[in-house]
């Protein structure tokens, strides 16, 4: 247990779902408390109160937790435009930063969340828990010992049959310019009259969100460069379009995207092929399946399973056609060639599954936060790593809109 002196104090910058979430997790770890809450709808500041406690400060403007000086970290779960700023405005004034996925609604902001950490010295851990999931971590040990050999490609999907959690949040009755503030909500964005599905289903806008290329997209990519080490490809396409749900937004629920990740001293050259469909007639599904020379290896939240096959003798079959004493000087000296490949040298005990034994990874994305910040552990998903998944997500919206390929420099983490 921690001493009151040792407690560290936090703020929720945006109540919603996966907020409320977010905090529920943090104060469940011994020594973190919330003391103060931010939202621009009345209903969820007043929920928070019932939840942590009447003393507890609530706002509708995020620069009232800025200016707190008894506040140690913020967890931002706010719409996607709201996410960089108030990520810098946090760290300049010293405090310690969750910023929920994707880091960032626009590309260019990037930068100046990476700079603002560095310059602030603070913890800025993004909130894509796949980084702390235990099987991507045992995907990694495998990876780089060699299980699956030398990888060509990975096939990426999140696939759901309906919308609720996505984007159809409810909107509560009393929703009104009286009860949310618009103004605030929209910030830098394009202005609208008021919309109370603009406002509780942002997601379904560009305007706020970053449509399931941000929201999903993202995960897939942090699954991916956890595993390979990779900081991103070179070459994005995407395409897809409105197959059901045609509510008004103006974003896909069908999405698919292409990315070719360059050679480097981490992996070989691969290609990337994601999905995402809303429609997709079963229930949940998601994984990255990594697919090499000697194997393949789908990993899931919880689950992994590593298939280890054979290369087959790689005759011409028109060989047949050769006099039989040529056949065999063909085969003899392919063997001699290639004697690890025969089906006698790859036991059947390296097919294996793994679980996670029930490990919350969203959890230990959490313990991880507040370790750096106490102990100064290692941060498992800082900043940058935060933009390089980001951006390559964001670039396949651009990539759809546009129609065209787009370039991606993942060193410098610009267009290209």
């Amino acid at each position: 247990m921690y001493s009151p002196n040792d407690t560290i104090q936090i703020a929720l910058i945006g109540a919603g779902g996966m907020g409320q979430g977010d905090a529920q997790l943090a104060t469940s770890l011994p020594g973190v408390k919330l003391v103060a809450a931010c939202d621009c709808y009345d209903g969820r500041l007043e929920h928070m109160k019932e939840v942590y406690g009447k003393e507890t400060f609530t706002t509708k403007h995020y620069k009232d937790i800025v200016d707190r000086k008894d506040i140690d970290a913020v967890i931002i779960a706010t719409p996607d435009h709201w996410h960089s700023r108030i990520s810098v405005d946090c760290l300049n004034a010293g405090k310690n930063v969750y910023c929920e996925k994707p880091m960032v609604h626009a590309i260019e902001e990037g930068k100046s969340v990476i700079n603002a950490q560095q310059q602030a010295g603070k913890v800025f851990q993004v909130g894509s828990q796949y980084r702390s999931s235990l099987m991507y971590q045992k995907a990694h040990e495998l990876y780089k010992g060699g299980a699956i050999g030398k990888l060509n490609m990975v096939e990426a999907w999140l696939d759901r049959n309906t919308a609720i959690g996505a984007w159809q949040y409810t909107i509560p009755p009393d929703a009104s310019t009286q009860t949310c503030d618009w103004l605030t909500f929209e910030g830098n964005a394009p202005k609208h009259a008021w919309d109370p599905k603009r406002f509780f289903r942002w997601r379904n806008y560009r305007d706020y969100g970053t449509g399931v290329a941000g929201d999903l997209f993202v995960h897939l990519l942090t699954g991916l460069h956890t595993v390979t080490e990779s900081e991103g490809p070179n070459r994005v396409y995407a395409t897809g379009g409105l197959r059901y749900w045609k509510d008004g937004r103006d974003v896909p629920d069908v999405m698919l995207a292409t990315m070719d990740y360059p050679e480097t001293p981490q992996h070989p050259a691969f290609n990337l092929v994601l999905r995402v469909n809303f429609k997709s007639g079963v229930d949940e599904s998601f994984g990255v399946k990594f697919i090499g020379s000697d194997g393949t290896m789908t990993v899931s939240f919880n689950d992994l399973d590593l298939q280890k096959v054979p290369r087959p003798d790689e005759f011409d079959s028109t060989i047949t056609s050769f006099a039989k004493p040529m056949q065999e000087r063909l085969k003899k000296a392919w063997q001699e060639k290639h004697p690890e490949t025969t089906v006698a040298t790859v036991p059947h005990h390296d097919n294996q599954t793994f679980s996670s034994g029930g490990s919350n990874a969203h959890l230990e994305h959490h313990k991880n936060f507040y370790q750096s910040i106490r102990e100064g552990a290692p941060l498992i998903e800082d900043a940058t790593f935060g933009l390089r998944a980001a951006g390559p997500a964001l670039l396949t919206n651009e990539s759809y809109f546009s129609g065209k390929i787009v370039g991606w420099n993942p060193q410098e983490m610009t267009t290209a």
